[in-house]
């Protein structure tokens, strides 16, 4: 059965039980088709619960990057009104003050458009690592477990 871990690992333990020693119960060839079929139900149903509980901490992991991602941007967007702002009243100190005054205005508004560059540069890298928004390892797990009970059958 495959198992999610507290570190985001798999760990596959496939073993069968049938009691507290090898003479308290019947042995693998003496179980009958119900008892088989009762085990593979309880070990399907497990394994389908952790593979929910999987892909719930992959999906956590991928949303908490991609609410950084959208962060950032907020950030890019807010810095970017503080530029038009800055830019209209460099537009307004060009057309009525001195040269000092506008090209102050105008400086500060250059320095809020690339720090709005950097920060929309780091949310969409942010964002990419967040999609596309699939439990990857809780899909490859289940191939892993198609597989292994299609192995199973043909024994």
């Amino acid at each position: 059965m495959t198992q999610p871990t507290g570190s985001g690992t798999r760990t596959d333990d496939l073993s069968v039980t049938h009691g507290p020693g090898p003479t308290a119960g019947p042995t693998r060839s003496d179980e009958s088709v119900g008892q088989l079929l009762s085990q593979l139900t309880e070990q399907v149903s497990h394994l389908v619960r952790d593979e929910v509980q999987l892909a719930k901490i992959d999906l956590t992991e991928k949303g908490k990057k991609a609410g950084v991602g959208i962060g950032m941007f907020s950030g890019a967007g807010l810095l970017a009104f503080f530029g038009v702002g800055a830019l209209v009243t460099t537009a307004i100190i060009g057309l009525s003050h001195a040269v000092t005054a506008w090209l102050a205005a105008l400086i500060v508004a250059v320095v809020l458009f690339a720090i709005a560059a950097v920060l929309a540069l780091m949310g969409k890298k942010e964002v990419q690592q967040a999609t596309p928004v699939v439990p990857k390892d809780a899909v490859e797990g289940l191939k892993q477990d198609v597989q292994t009970v299609k192995e199973g059958f043909h024994r």
